[in-house]
């Protein structure tokens, strides 16, 4: 699970993960927790810097204990709902979000496929009121990034199902639509 920390927060993370039973840092990646024992899933921690928004900007906040990489998409993430979950609170980001992120991370190949079908399988279940929130956090974006937000909708309406993942096929109206909306934007 990929958990986003505010840079402005790491020293709490940091207290709380000391806290935390069955995860270890990966010997790889120093930003990744692996569980000690079955039952429990790798934690990737990804830091969030509301300061940085386009895609080119990236850098590492060095930390011995927890060096975090902040992407720049990853600043456009807003706190949205909080679901419970065994009793554990979990926040979330905004939908709308979360989905100009999915778009404007420049991933390739399996994992740009499977980001894109992340936001498939998020038009399948958004409101109108979220694809009014996807049309104004776009127009809050400079040009070029609204040009690459429209083209991943174009490889979204134009790709396969994968095993496992939300089907596209049955969104590719839903994708035309928003894509038509962001690209009304003056």
């Amino acid at each position: 699970v990929d958990l986003g920390v505010p840079v402005d927060r790491l020293e709490q993370v940091k207290r709380r993960l000391a806290q935390v039973r069955g995860l270890v840092r990966s010997l790889e990646e120093p930003s990744v927790y692996v569980p000690t024992s079955t039952g429990l899933i790798e934690a990737n921690f990804l830091g969030l810097d509301p300061r940085i928004r386009h895609a080119s900007e990236t850098y590492v906040l060095e930390d011995p204990d927890l060096p975090l990489m902040v992407f720049g998409p990853l600043g456009l993430l807003r706190p949205g709902p909080v679901v419970e979950v065994e009793g554990l609170r979990v926040p979330l980001p905004r939908a709308a979000d979360l989905v100009a992120e999915k778009l404007l991370t420049d991933r390739t190949d399996e994992k740009g496929a499977r980001d894109l079908l992340v936001v498939a399988g998020m038009l399948i279940i958004a409101t109108p009121i979220d694809f009014d929130e996807m049309v104004g956090v776009a127009a809050g974006l400079p040009v070029e990034s609204r040009h690459a937000i429209c083209s991943a909708l174009t490889v979204l309406s134009l790709m396969e199902g994968h095993a496992g993942m939300p089907d596209p096929a049955p969104i590719r109206e839903t994708v035309r639509y928003l894509l038509s909306r962001i690209e009304a934007i003056p």
